[in-house]
């Protein structure tokens, strides 16, 4: 066949980028063709993304790719979960989107639960509890902005809006639809009468599309700088993307951590599974490719580190992240312990000082070193880690006899290595651009190349993978600081 080439835009909650992907038949090669900051913005106390500047990168992206490509066969885009615009009958914006992490929804929760009992989202949702989910950030708008609610004539997720940008089309992509917990797992419908409850609207609701659907050519005003390159709807939700890029290959069950900003924990299964343990362990429900489910947990991830390198960098002290690993490894091990998913770490002012007010509200020491608090970021998430695949399994029935690290967050050796020790079990980390990847193969299925989950993984095991084995000598060790956390927390081990 003749190579295609497939723009993958990939918008993350640090930078975007745009990967031209080439698929030959055979294999798939990626090129990052550009990067641009991803920078939100502050407005009278509220946090909002700026949308228009990530607009002119796509496109900037866009055409610097089909520039060396020739020809873009499609483009697809995919970005974080929950976050939407409300749009007029043109698609233009009404307002500016909100950022997930901004305070407005604070407390949203709890309200909500007043009127649509808890158990009853969940056992029709499935989707974990987080207050920034979707349904949250609509019952505080409906409090705050109810004209401009009420004016819009489509909710578009963030994919969604820079898809009808693209090529007209105002329709949700399943695998982020999933995630707004306002989506039925079990009639695989949005859960209007849900929304009714809550005195939100419900016709501004767009059409549902799968992954792995061709949207429609580029409205004409950018076929001159882009060609005649088609929209093909990738998993939109990045895990969604990620997860479909997973080098598949180990004997019996799995389990993944797309690890970037957030580590997103769990295991694929056929089904959404919403019994009370499940909700009891507040375990969500995601839609994947093909039909699949991505049961899992939020854990804090990355941005823990990221936060505290961020503060670092203002008081003058710009540590990059090998000198930073290299402290880590020079600092004592496990000496201090949080909970990575401590509400006050999810959006605080100084993350190094969140961290010291939790160890010493635990009777801990406070930390003074980067190296020390870096260490103590990795071996708090190898220990919540294990935690989760713990309840996964249980959960599924599944057991985890290896695990797949993809993203960013697969380069961190320190946590590979722990987590493999902590399990006594393989870690393959990779591919890296797990996400780009699984934003193209889903593409390559829209456009009729690639057709059944079998054919997706089997182009997903030729990207490069590095596996870490345990080293039994750490076990006893680690078992010792999962059951410290297990214990400050009250979680069962």
């Amino acid at each position: 066949m003749a190579t295609r080439n497939v723009a993958a835009v990939d918008l993350g909650a640090e930078s975007g980028r745009v990967m031209l992907a080439r698929f030959d038949g055979q294999h798939l090669t990626l090129d990052e063709i550009y990067r641009f900051p991803n920078r939100p913005v502050m407005v009278r106390g509220h946090q909002f993304w700026n949308v228009l500047g990530l607009w002119e990168g796509i496109l900037v992206g866009l055409s610097k790719a089909r520039q060396v490509a020739g020809t873009l066969d499609s483009i697809g885009v995919d970005t974080w979960g929950v976050d939407y615009g409300l749009v007029d009958s043109q698609g233009l914006l009404l307002g500016q989107p909100y950022h997930y992490r901004d305070h407005r929804t604070d407390g949203v929760m709890e309200r909500v639960f007043a009127t649509v009992p808890r158990d009853d989202i969940y056992h029709r949702t499935g989707i974990q509890f987080l207050p920034f989910n979707t349904l949250y950030q609509l019952v505080a708008q409906r409090d705050t902005q109810p004209a401009l609610l009420a004016a819009a004539d489509r909710l578009l997720l963030l994919p969604d809006l820079f898809h009808s940008w693209l090529c007209g089309e105002r329709v949700s992509e399943r695998t982020n639809a999933t995630t707004t917990q306002m989506w039925d797992a079990t009639t695989g419908q949005w859960a209007t009468d849900v929304l009714d409850a809550l005195h939100l609207p419900t016709a501004f609701l767009p059409p549902i599309v799968g992954p792995g659907t061709p949207l429609g050519p580029l409205l004409p005003d950018l076929r001159a700088s882009l060609g005649a390159a088609r929209v093909a709807v990738p998993a939109t939700h990045d895990t969604g993307s990620a997860i479909a890029a997973t080098p598949v290959a180990l004997p019996g069950g799995w389990g993944y951590i797309s690890s970037g900003t957030w580590s997103l924990v769990g295991q694929e299964v056929d089904h959404p599974i919403l019994n009370e343990a499940a909700l009891a362990a507040n375990f969500t429900n995601e839609g994947g490719i093909f039909g699949t489910t991505r049961f899992l947990k939020n854990v804090m991830g990355l941005w823990l580190l990221q936060e505290c390198q961020r503060r670092w960098q203002a008081e003058g002290a710009a540590l990059d992240y090998p000198t930073l690993m290299r402290l880590a490894e020079e600092a004592p091990p496990f000496v201090a312990l949080i909970d990575p998913d401590d509400s006050r770490f999810l959006a605080p002012v100084d993350m190094p000082a969140a961290i010291n007010a939790y160890l010493v509200e635990h009777e801990q020491a406070p930390l003074t070193t980067p190296g020390q608090f870096v260490r103590c970021i990795h071996e708090s998430l190898v220990a919540r880690y294990t935690l989760v695949f713990d309840q996964c399994a249980r959960l599924t029935g599944k057991p985890v006899n290896g695990i797949h690290i993809l993203g960013g967050g697969a380069r961190n050796t320190p946590i590979n290595q722990g987590l493999a020790d902590a399990m006594g079990i393989p870690v393959l980390a990779g591919p890296i651009e797990a996400t780009a990847v699984g934003n193209a193969l889903m593409q390559l299925v829209a456009l009729g190349d690639l057709h059944s989950l079998n054919d997706v993984r089997a182009i997903a095991q030729r990207q490069p993978t590095e596996v870490t084995p345990p080293h039994d000598a750490n076990a006893h060790r680690w078992q010792a600081f999962i059951a410290r956390l297990a214990a400050l927390t009250k979680r069962i081990p």
